[in-house]
């Protein structure tokens, strides 16, 4: 799959389209992507995808910007897996939100990208003060199409649904939603040796941004094999300001993950939740704790296979 960024060229080929931030790539996702495929082996045209960094909430109100789903590079990788083959990532900021729907459709789609088929929801809105709607994309010299709700199980198919269900510990639900697990990546950092003084040394995952999820976790890391995770602000001892993922990984047996595993790219699964993060009084209760959790999450796999 090709990638590009920023500001767009004129088009050397002719593309079949769909835009959106695509947070999480869930079975909604999911189903306008497979139709672009589809289209594009059809026409003989090339499959791509428009999306946005960062998500166009982040950019006008970041204290309220929902969580985050998936990282860019996570989004990037879904996609790749489900067969697209273009993906243009623009950076929204000042100057991309004030352009107007005419110059979006001129510039962007069909002078950069060559657009020749385009699928977008009906409620699809764009271009500065959201201006721009489905019937300003008809008639631009290219085919349109639009894209119905895709309904799983009864229930409507989205982002927001996805965060709520993870926001509830519903791991079950936001799997069934997303089409895949929950999953969380990023490079190991440097960490306080916490876990190694209470005998379950971690691997620590700085999060730039909060996770819809909070707690305490059984989980599964490519390449690693089973463990137990917190995603929290660590109330009881050196507190953080955005939560950190921390995972105790039961088959590494290294004695110091974060320095053993130093700027390795983990890619953790979520499997259940445990609890909620609690604040404890003192390092004996909280290494007590940690100890009951790891037994849990062993249980589970004991019993899962």
């Amino acid at each position: 799959m090709v990638v590009t960024h920023g500001s767009l060229q004129s088009a050397r080929g002719r593309c079949a389209l769909t835009i959106g931030n695509f947070d999480g790539v869930h079975r909604g996702h999911r189903a306008l992507i497979d139709r672009v495929i589809a289209k594009a082996r059809e026409a003989k045209l090339t499959s791509c995808v428009l999306t946005f960094e960062p998500h166009h909430r982040e950019f006008f109100a970041a204290g309220a910007a929902p969580a985050r789903l998936t990282r860019l590079r996570d989004k990037l990788e879904l996609m790749a897996q489900a067969g697209v083959e273009h993906v243009h990532v623009a950076r929204f900021d000042a100057r991309f939100a004030a352009l107007p729907a005419e110059r979006f459709i001129d510039d962007v789609l069909v002078r950069g990208l060559g657009v020749q088929w385009l699928l977008v929801g009906r409620d699809f809105r764009f271009g500065a003060r959201r201006a721009g709607d489905f019937a300003t994309l008809q008639n631009r010299g290219f085919a349109l199409e639009a894209m119905a709700d895709v309904q799983f199980g009864g229930k409507r198919v989205s982002s927001s649904a996805v965060r709520a269900a993870l926001k509830a510990g519903d791991l079950v639900e936001g799997e069934r939603l997303l089409g895949h697990p929950y999953t969380i990546s990023g490079r190991v950092a440097h960490g306080a040796k916490l876990g190694r003084g209470l005998g379950f040394p971690t691997a620590n995952i700085v999060l730039r941004r909060p996770p819809p999820i909070a707690g305490i976790f059984v989980v599964e890391v490519d390449s690693f094999g089973p463990g137990v995770a917190s995603v929290g602000r660590r109330p009881t001892v050196n507190p953080v300001a955005i939560p950190l993922l921390e995972v105790h990984l039961f088959d590494h047996h290294g004695d110091d993950h974060d320095g053993d595993l130093y700027g390795e790219h983990l890619r953790v699964r979520f499997l259940k939740k445990l609890r909620d993060e609690e604040k404890y009084d003192g390092l004996p209760a909280l290494q007590a704790a940690i100890a009951r959790d790891a037994k849990h999450a062993r249980e589970f796999f004991l019993k899962h296979g």
